[in-house]
């Protein structure tokens, strides 16, 4: 049983750290580079990425982490709790919140409503105020996700790092 327990472990790692790193590479390349193109360019680029990243290898690792890092904490409940298991728990609360509650409530909100604007035929002032009311706020959103994953990640790490005590038998 350990053995699975650990497997699971480290799929939840792995996942964690796959999500980390996709909005850890956003914030310090992505949105830069974005923010140098014109108000059409951006809006339509965000448009685009914003529909290419509902895919199944994004979803895999977004919705992984959302599940495995519950199931690992259960996993590592025992009677008098040990220090992997408030760190996993810390992980779950954290993911959950910064990472998965962010997107839902924020990240995903703004996609939708940007996805509905028709970029074709309008005026650059209302290019101009479609992305004033967009991206400084799904940045900052973004900036939220990136270091709740990263903290994420960090807590699986240390929990990784901790002795796990052996349930008595």
């Amino acid at each position: 049983m350990r053995t699975l327990v650990n497997v699971i472990l480290v799929a939840t790692g792995i996942t964690s750290a796959l999500m980390a790193g996709l909005f850890y590479a956003y914030s310090c390349s992505v949105t830069l580079g974005l923010a140098r193109l014109s108000d059409h360019a951006y809006l339509s680029a965000m448009q685009s990425i914003n529909r290419a990243i509902l895919n199944p290898v994004f979803f895999l690792g977004f919705m992984g982490a959302l599940i495995l890092l519950p199931l690992s904490t259960f996993l590592h409940y025992q009677q008098q709790p040990s220090a992997r298991f408030w760190l996993l728990l810390g992980a779950t609360i954290v993911y959950a919140v910064g990472v998965f509650g962010v997107t839902a409530a924020g990240n995903v909100p703004m996609n939708n409503m940007l996805d509905a604007f028709n970029i074709s035929g309008v005026s650059a002032e209302q290019l101009a105020a479609q992305r004033l009311q967009f991206e400084e706020k799904w940045n900052s959103l973004n900036m939220i996700r990136t270091v709740a994953s990263v903290l994420t990640v960090t807590l699986v790490i240390i929990a990784c790092l901790c002795p796990q005590k052996v349930p008595a038998k």
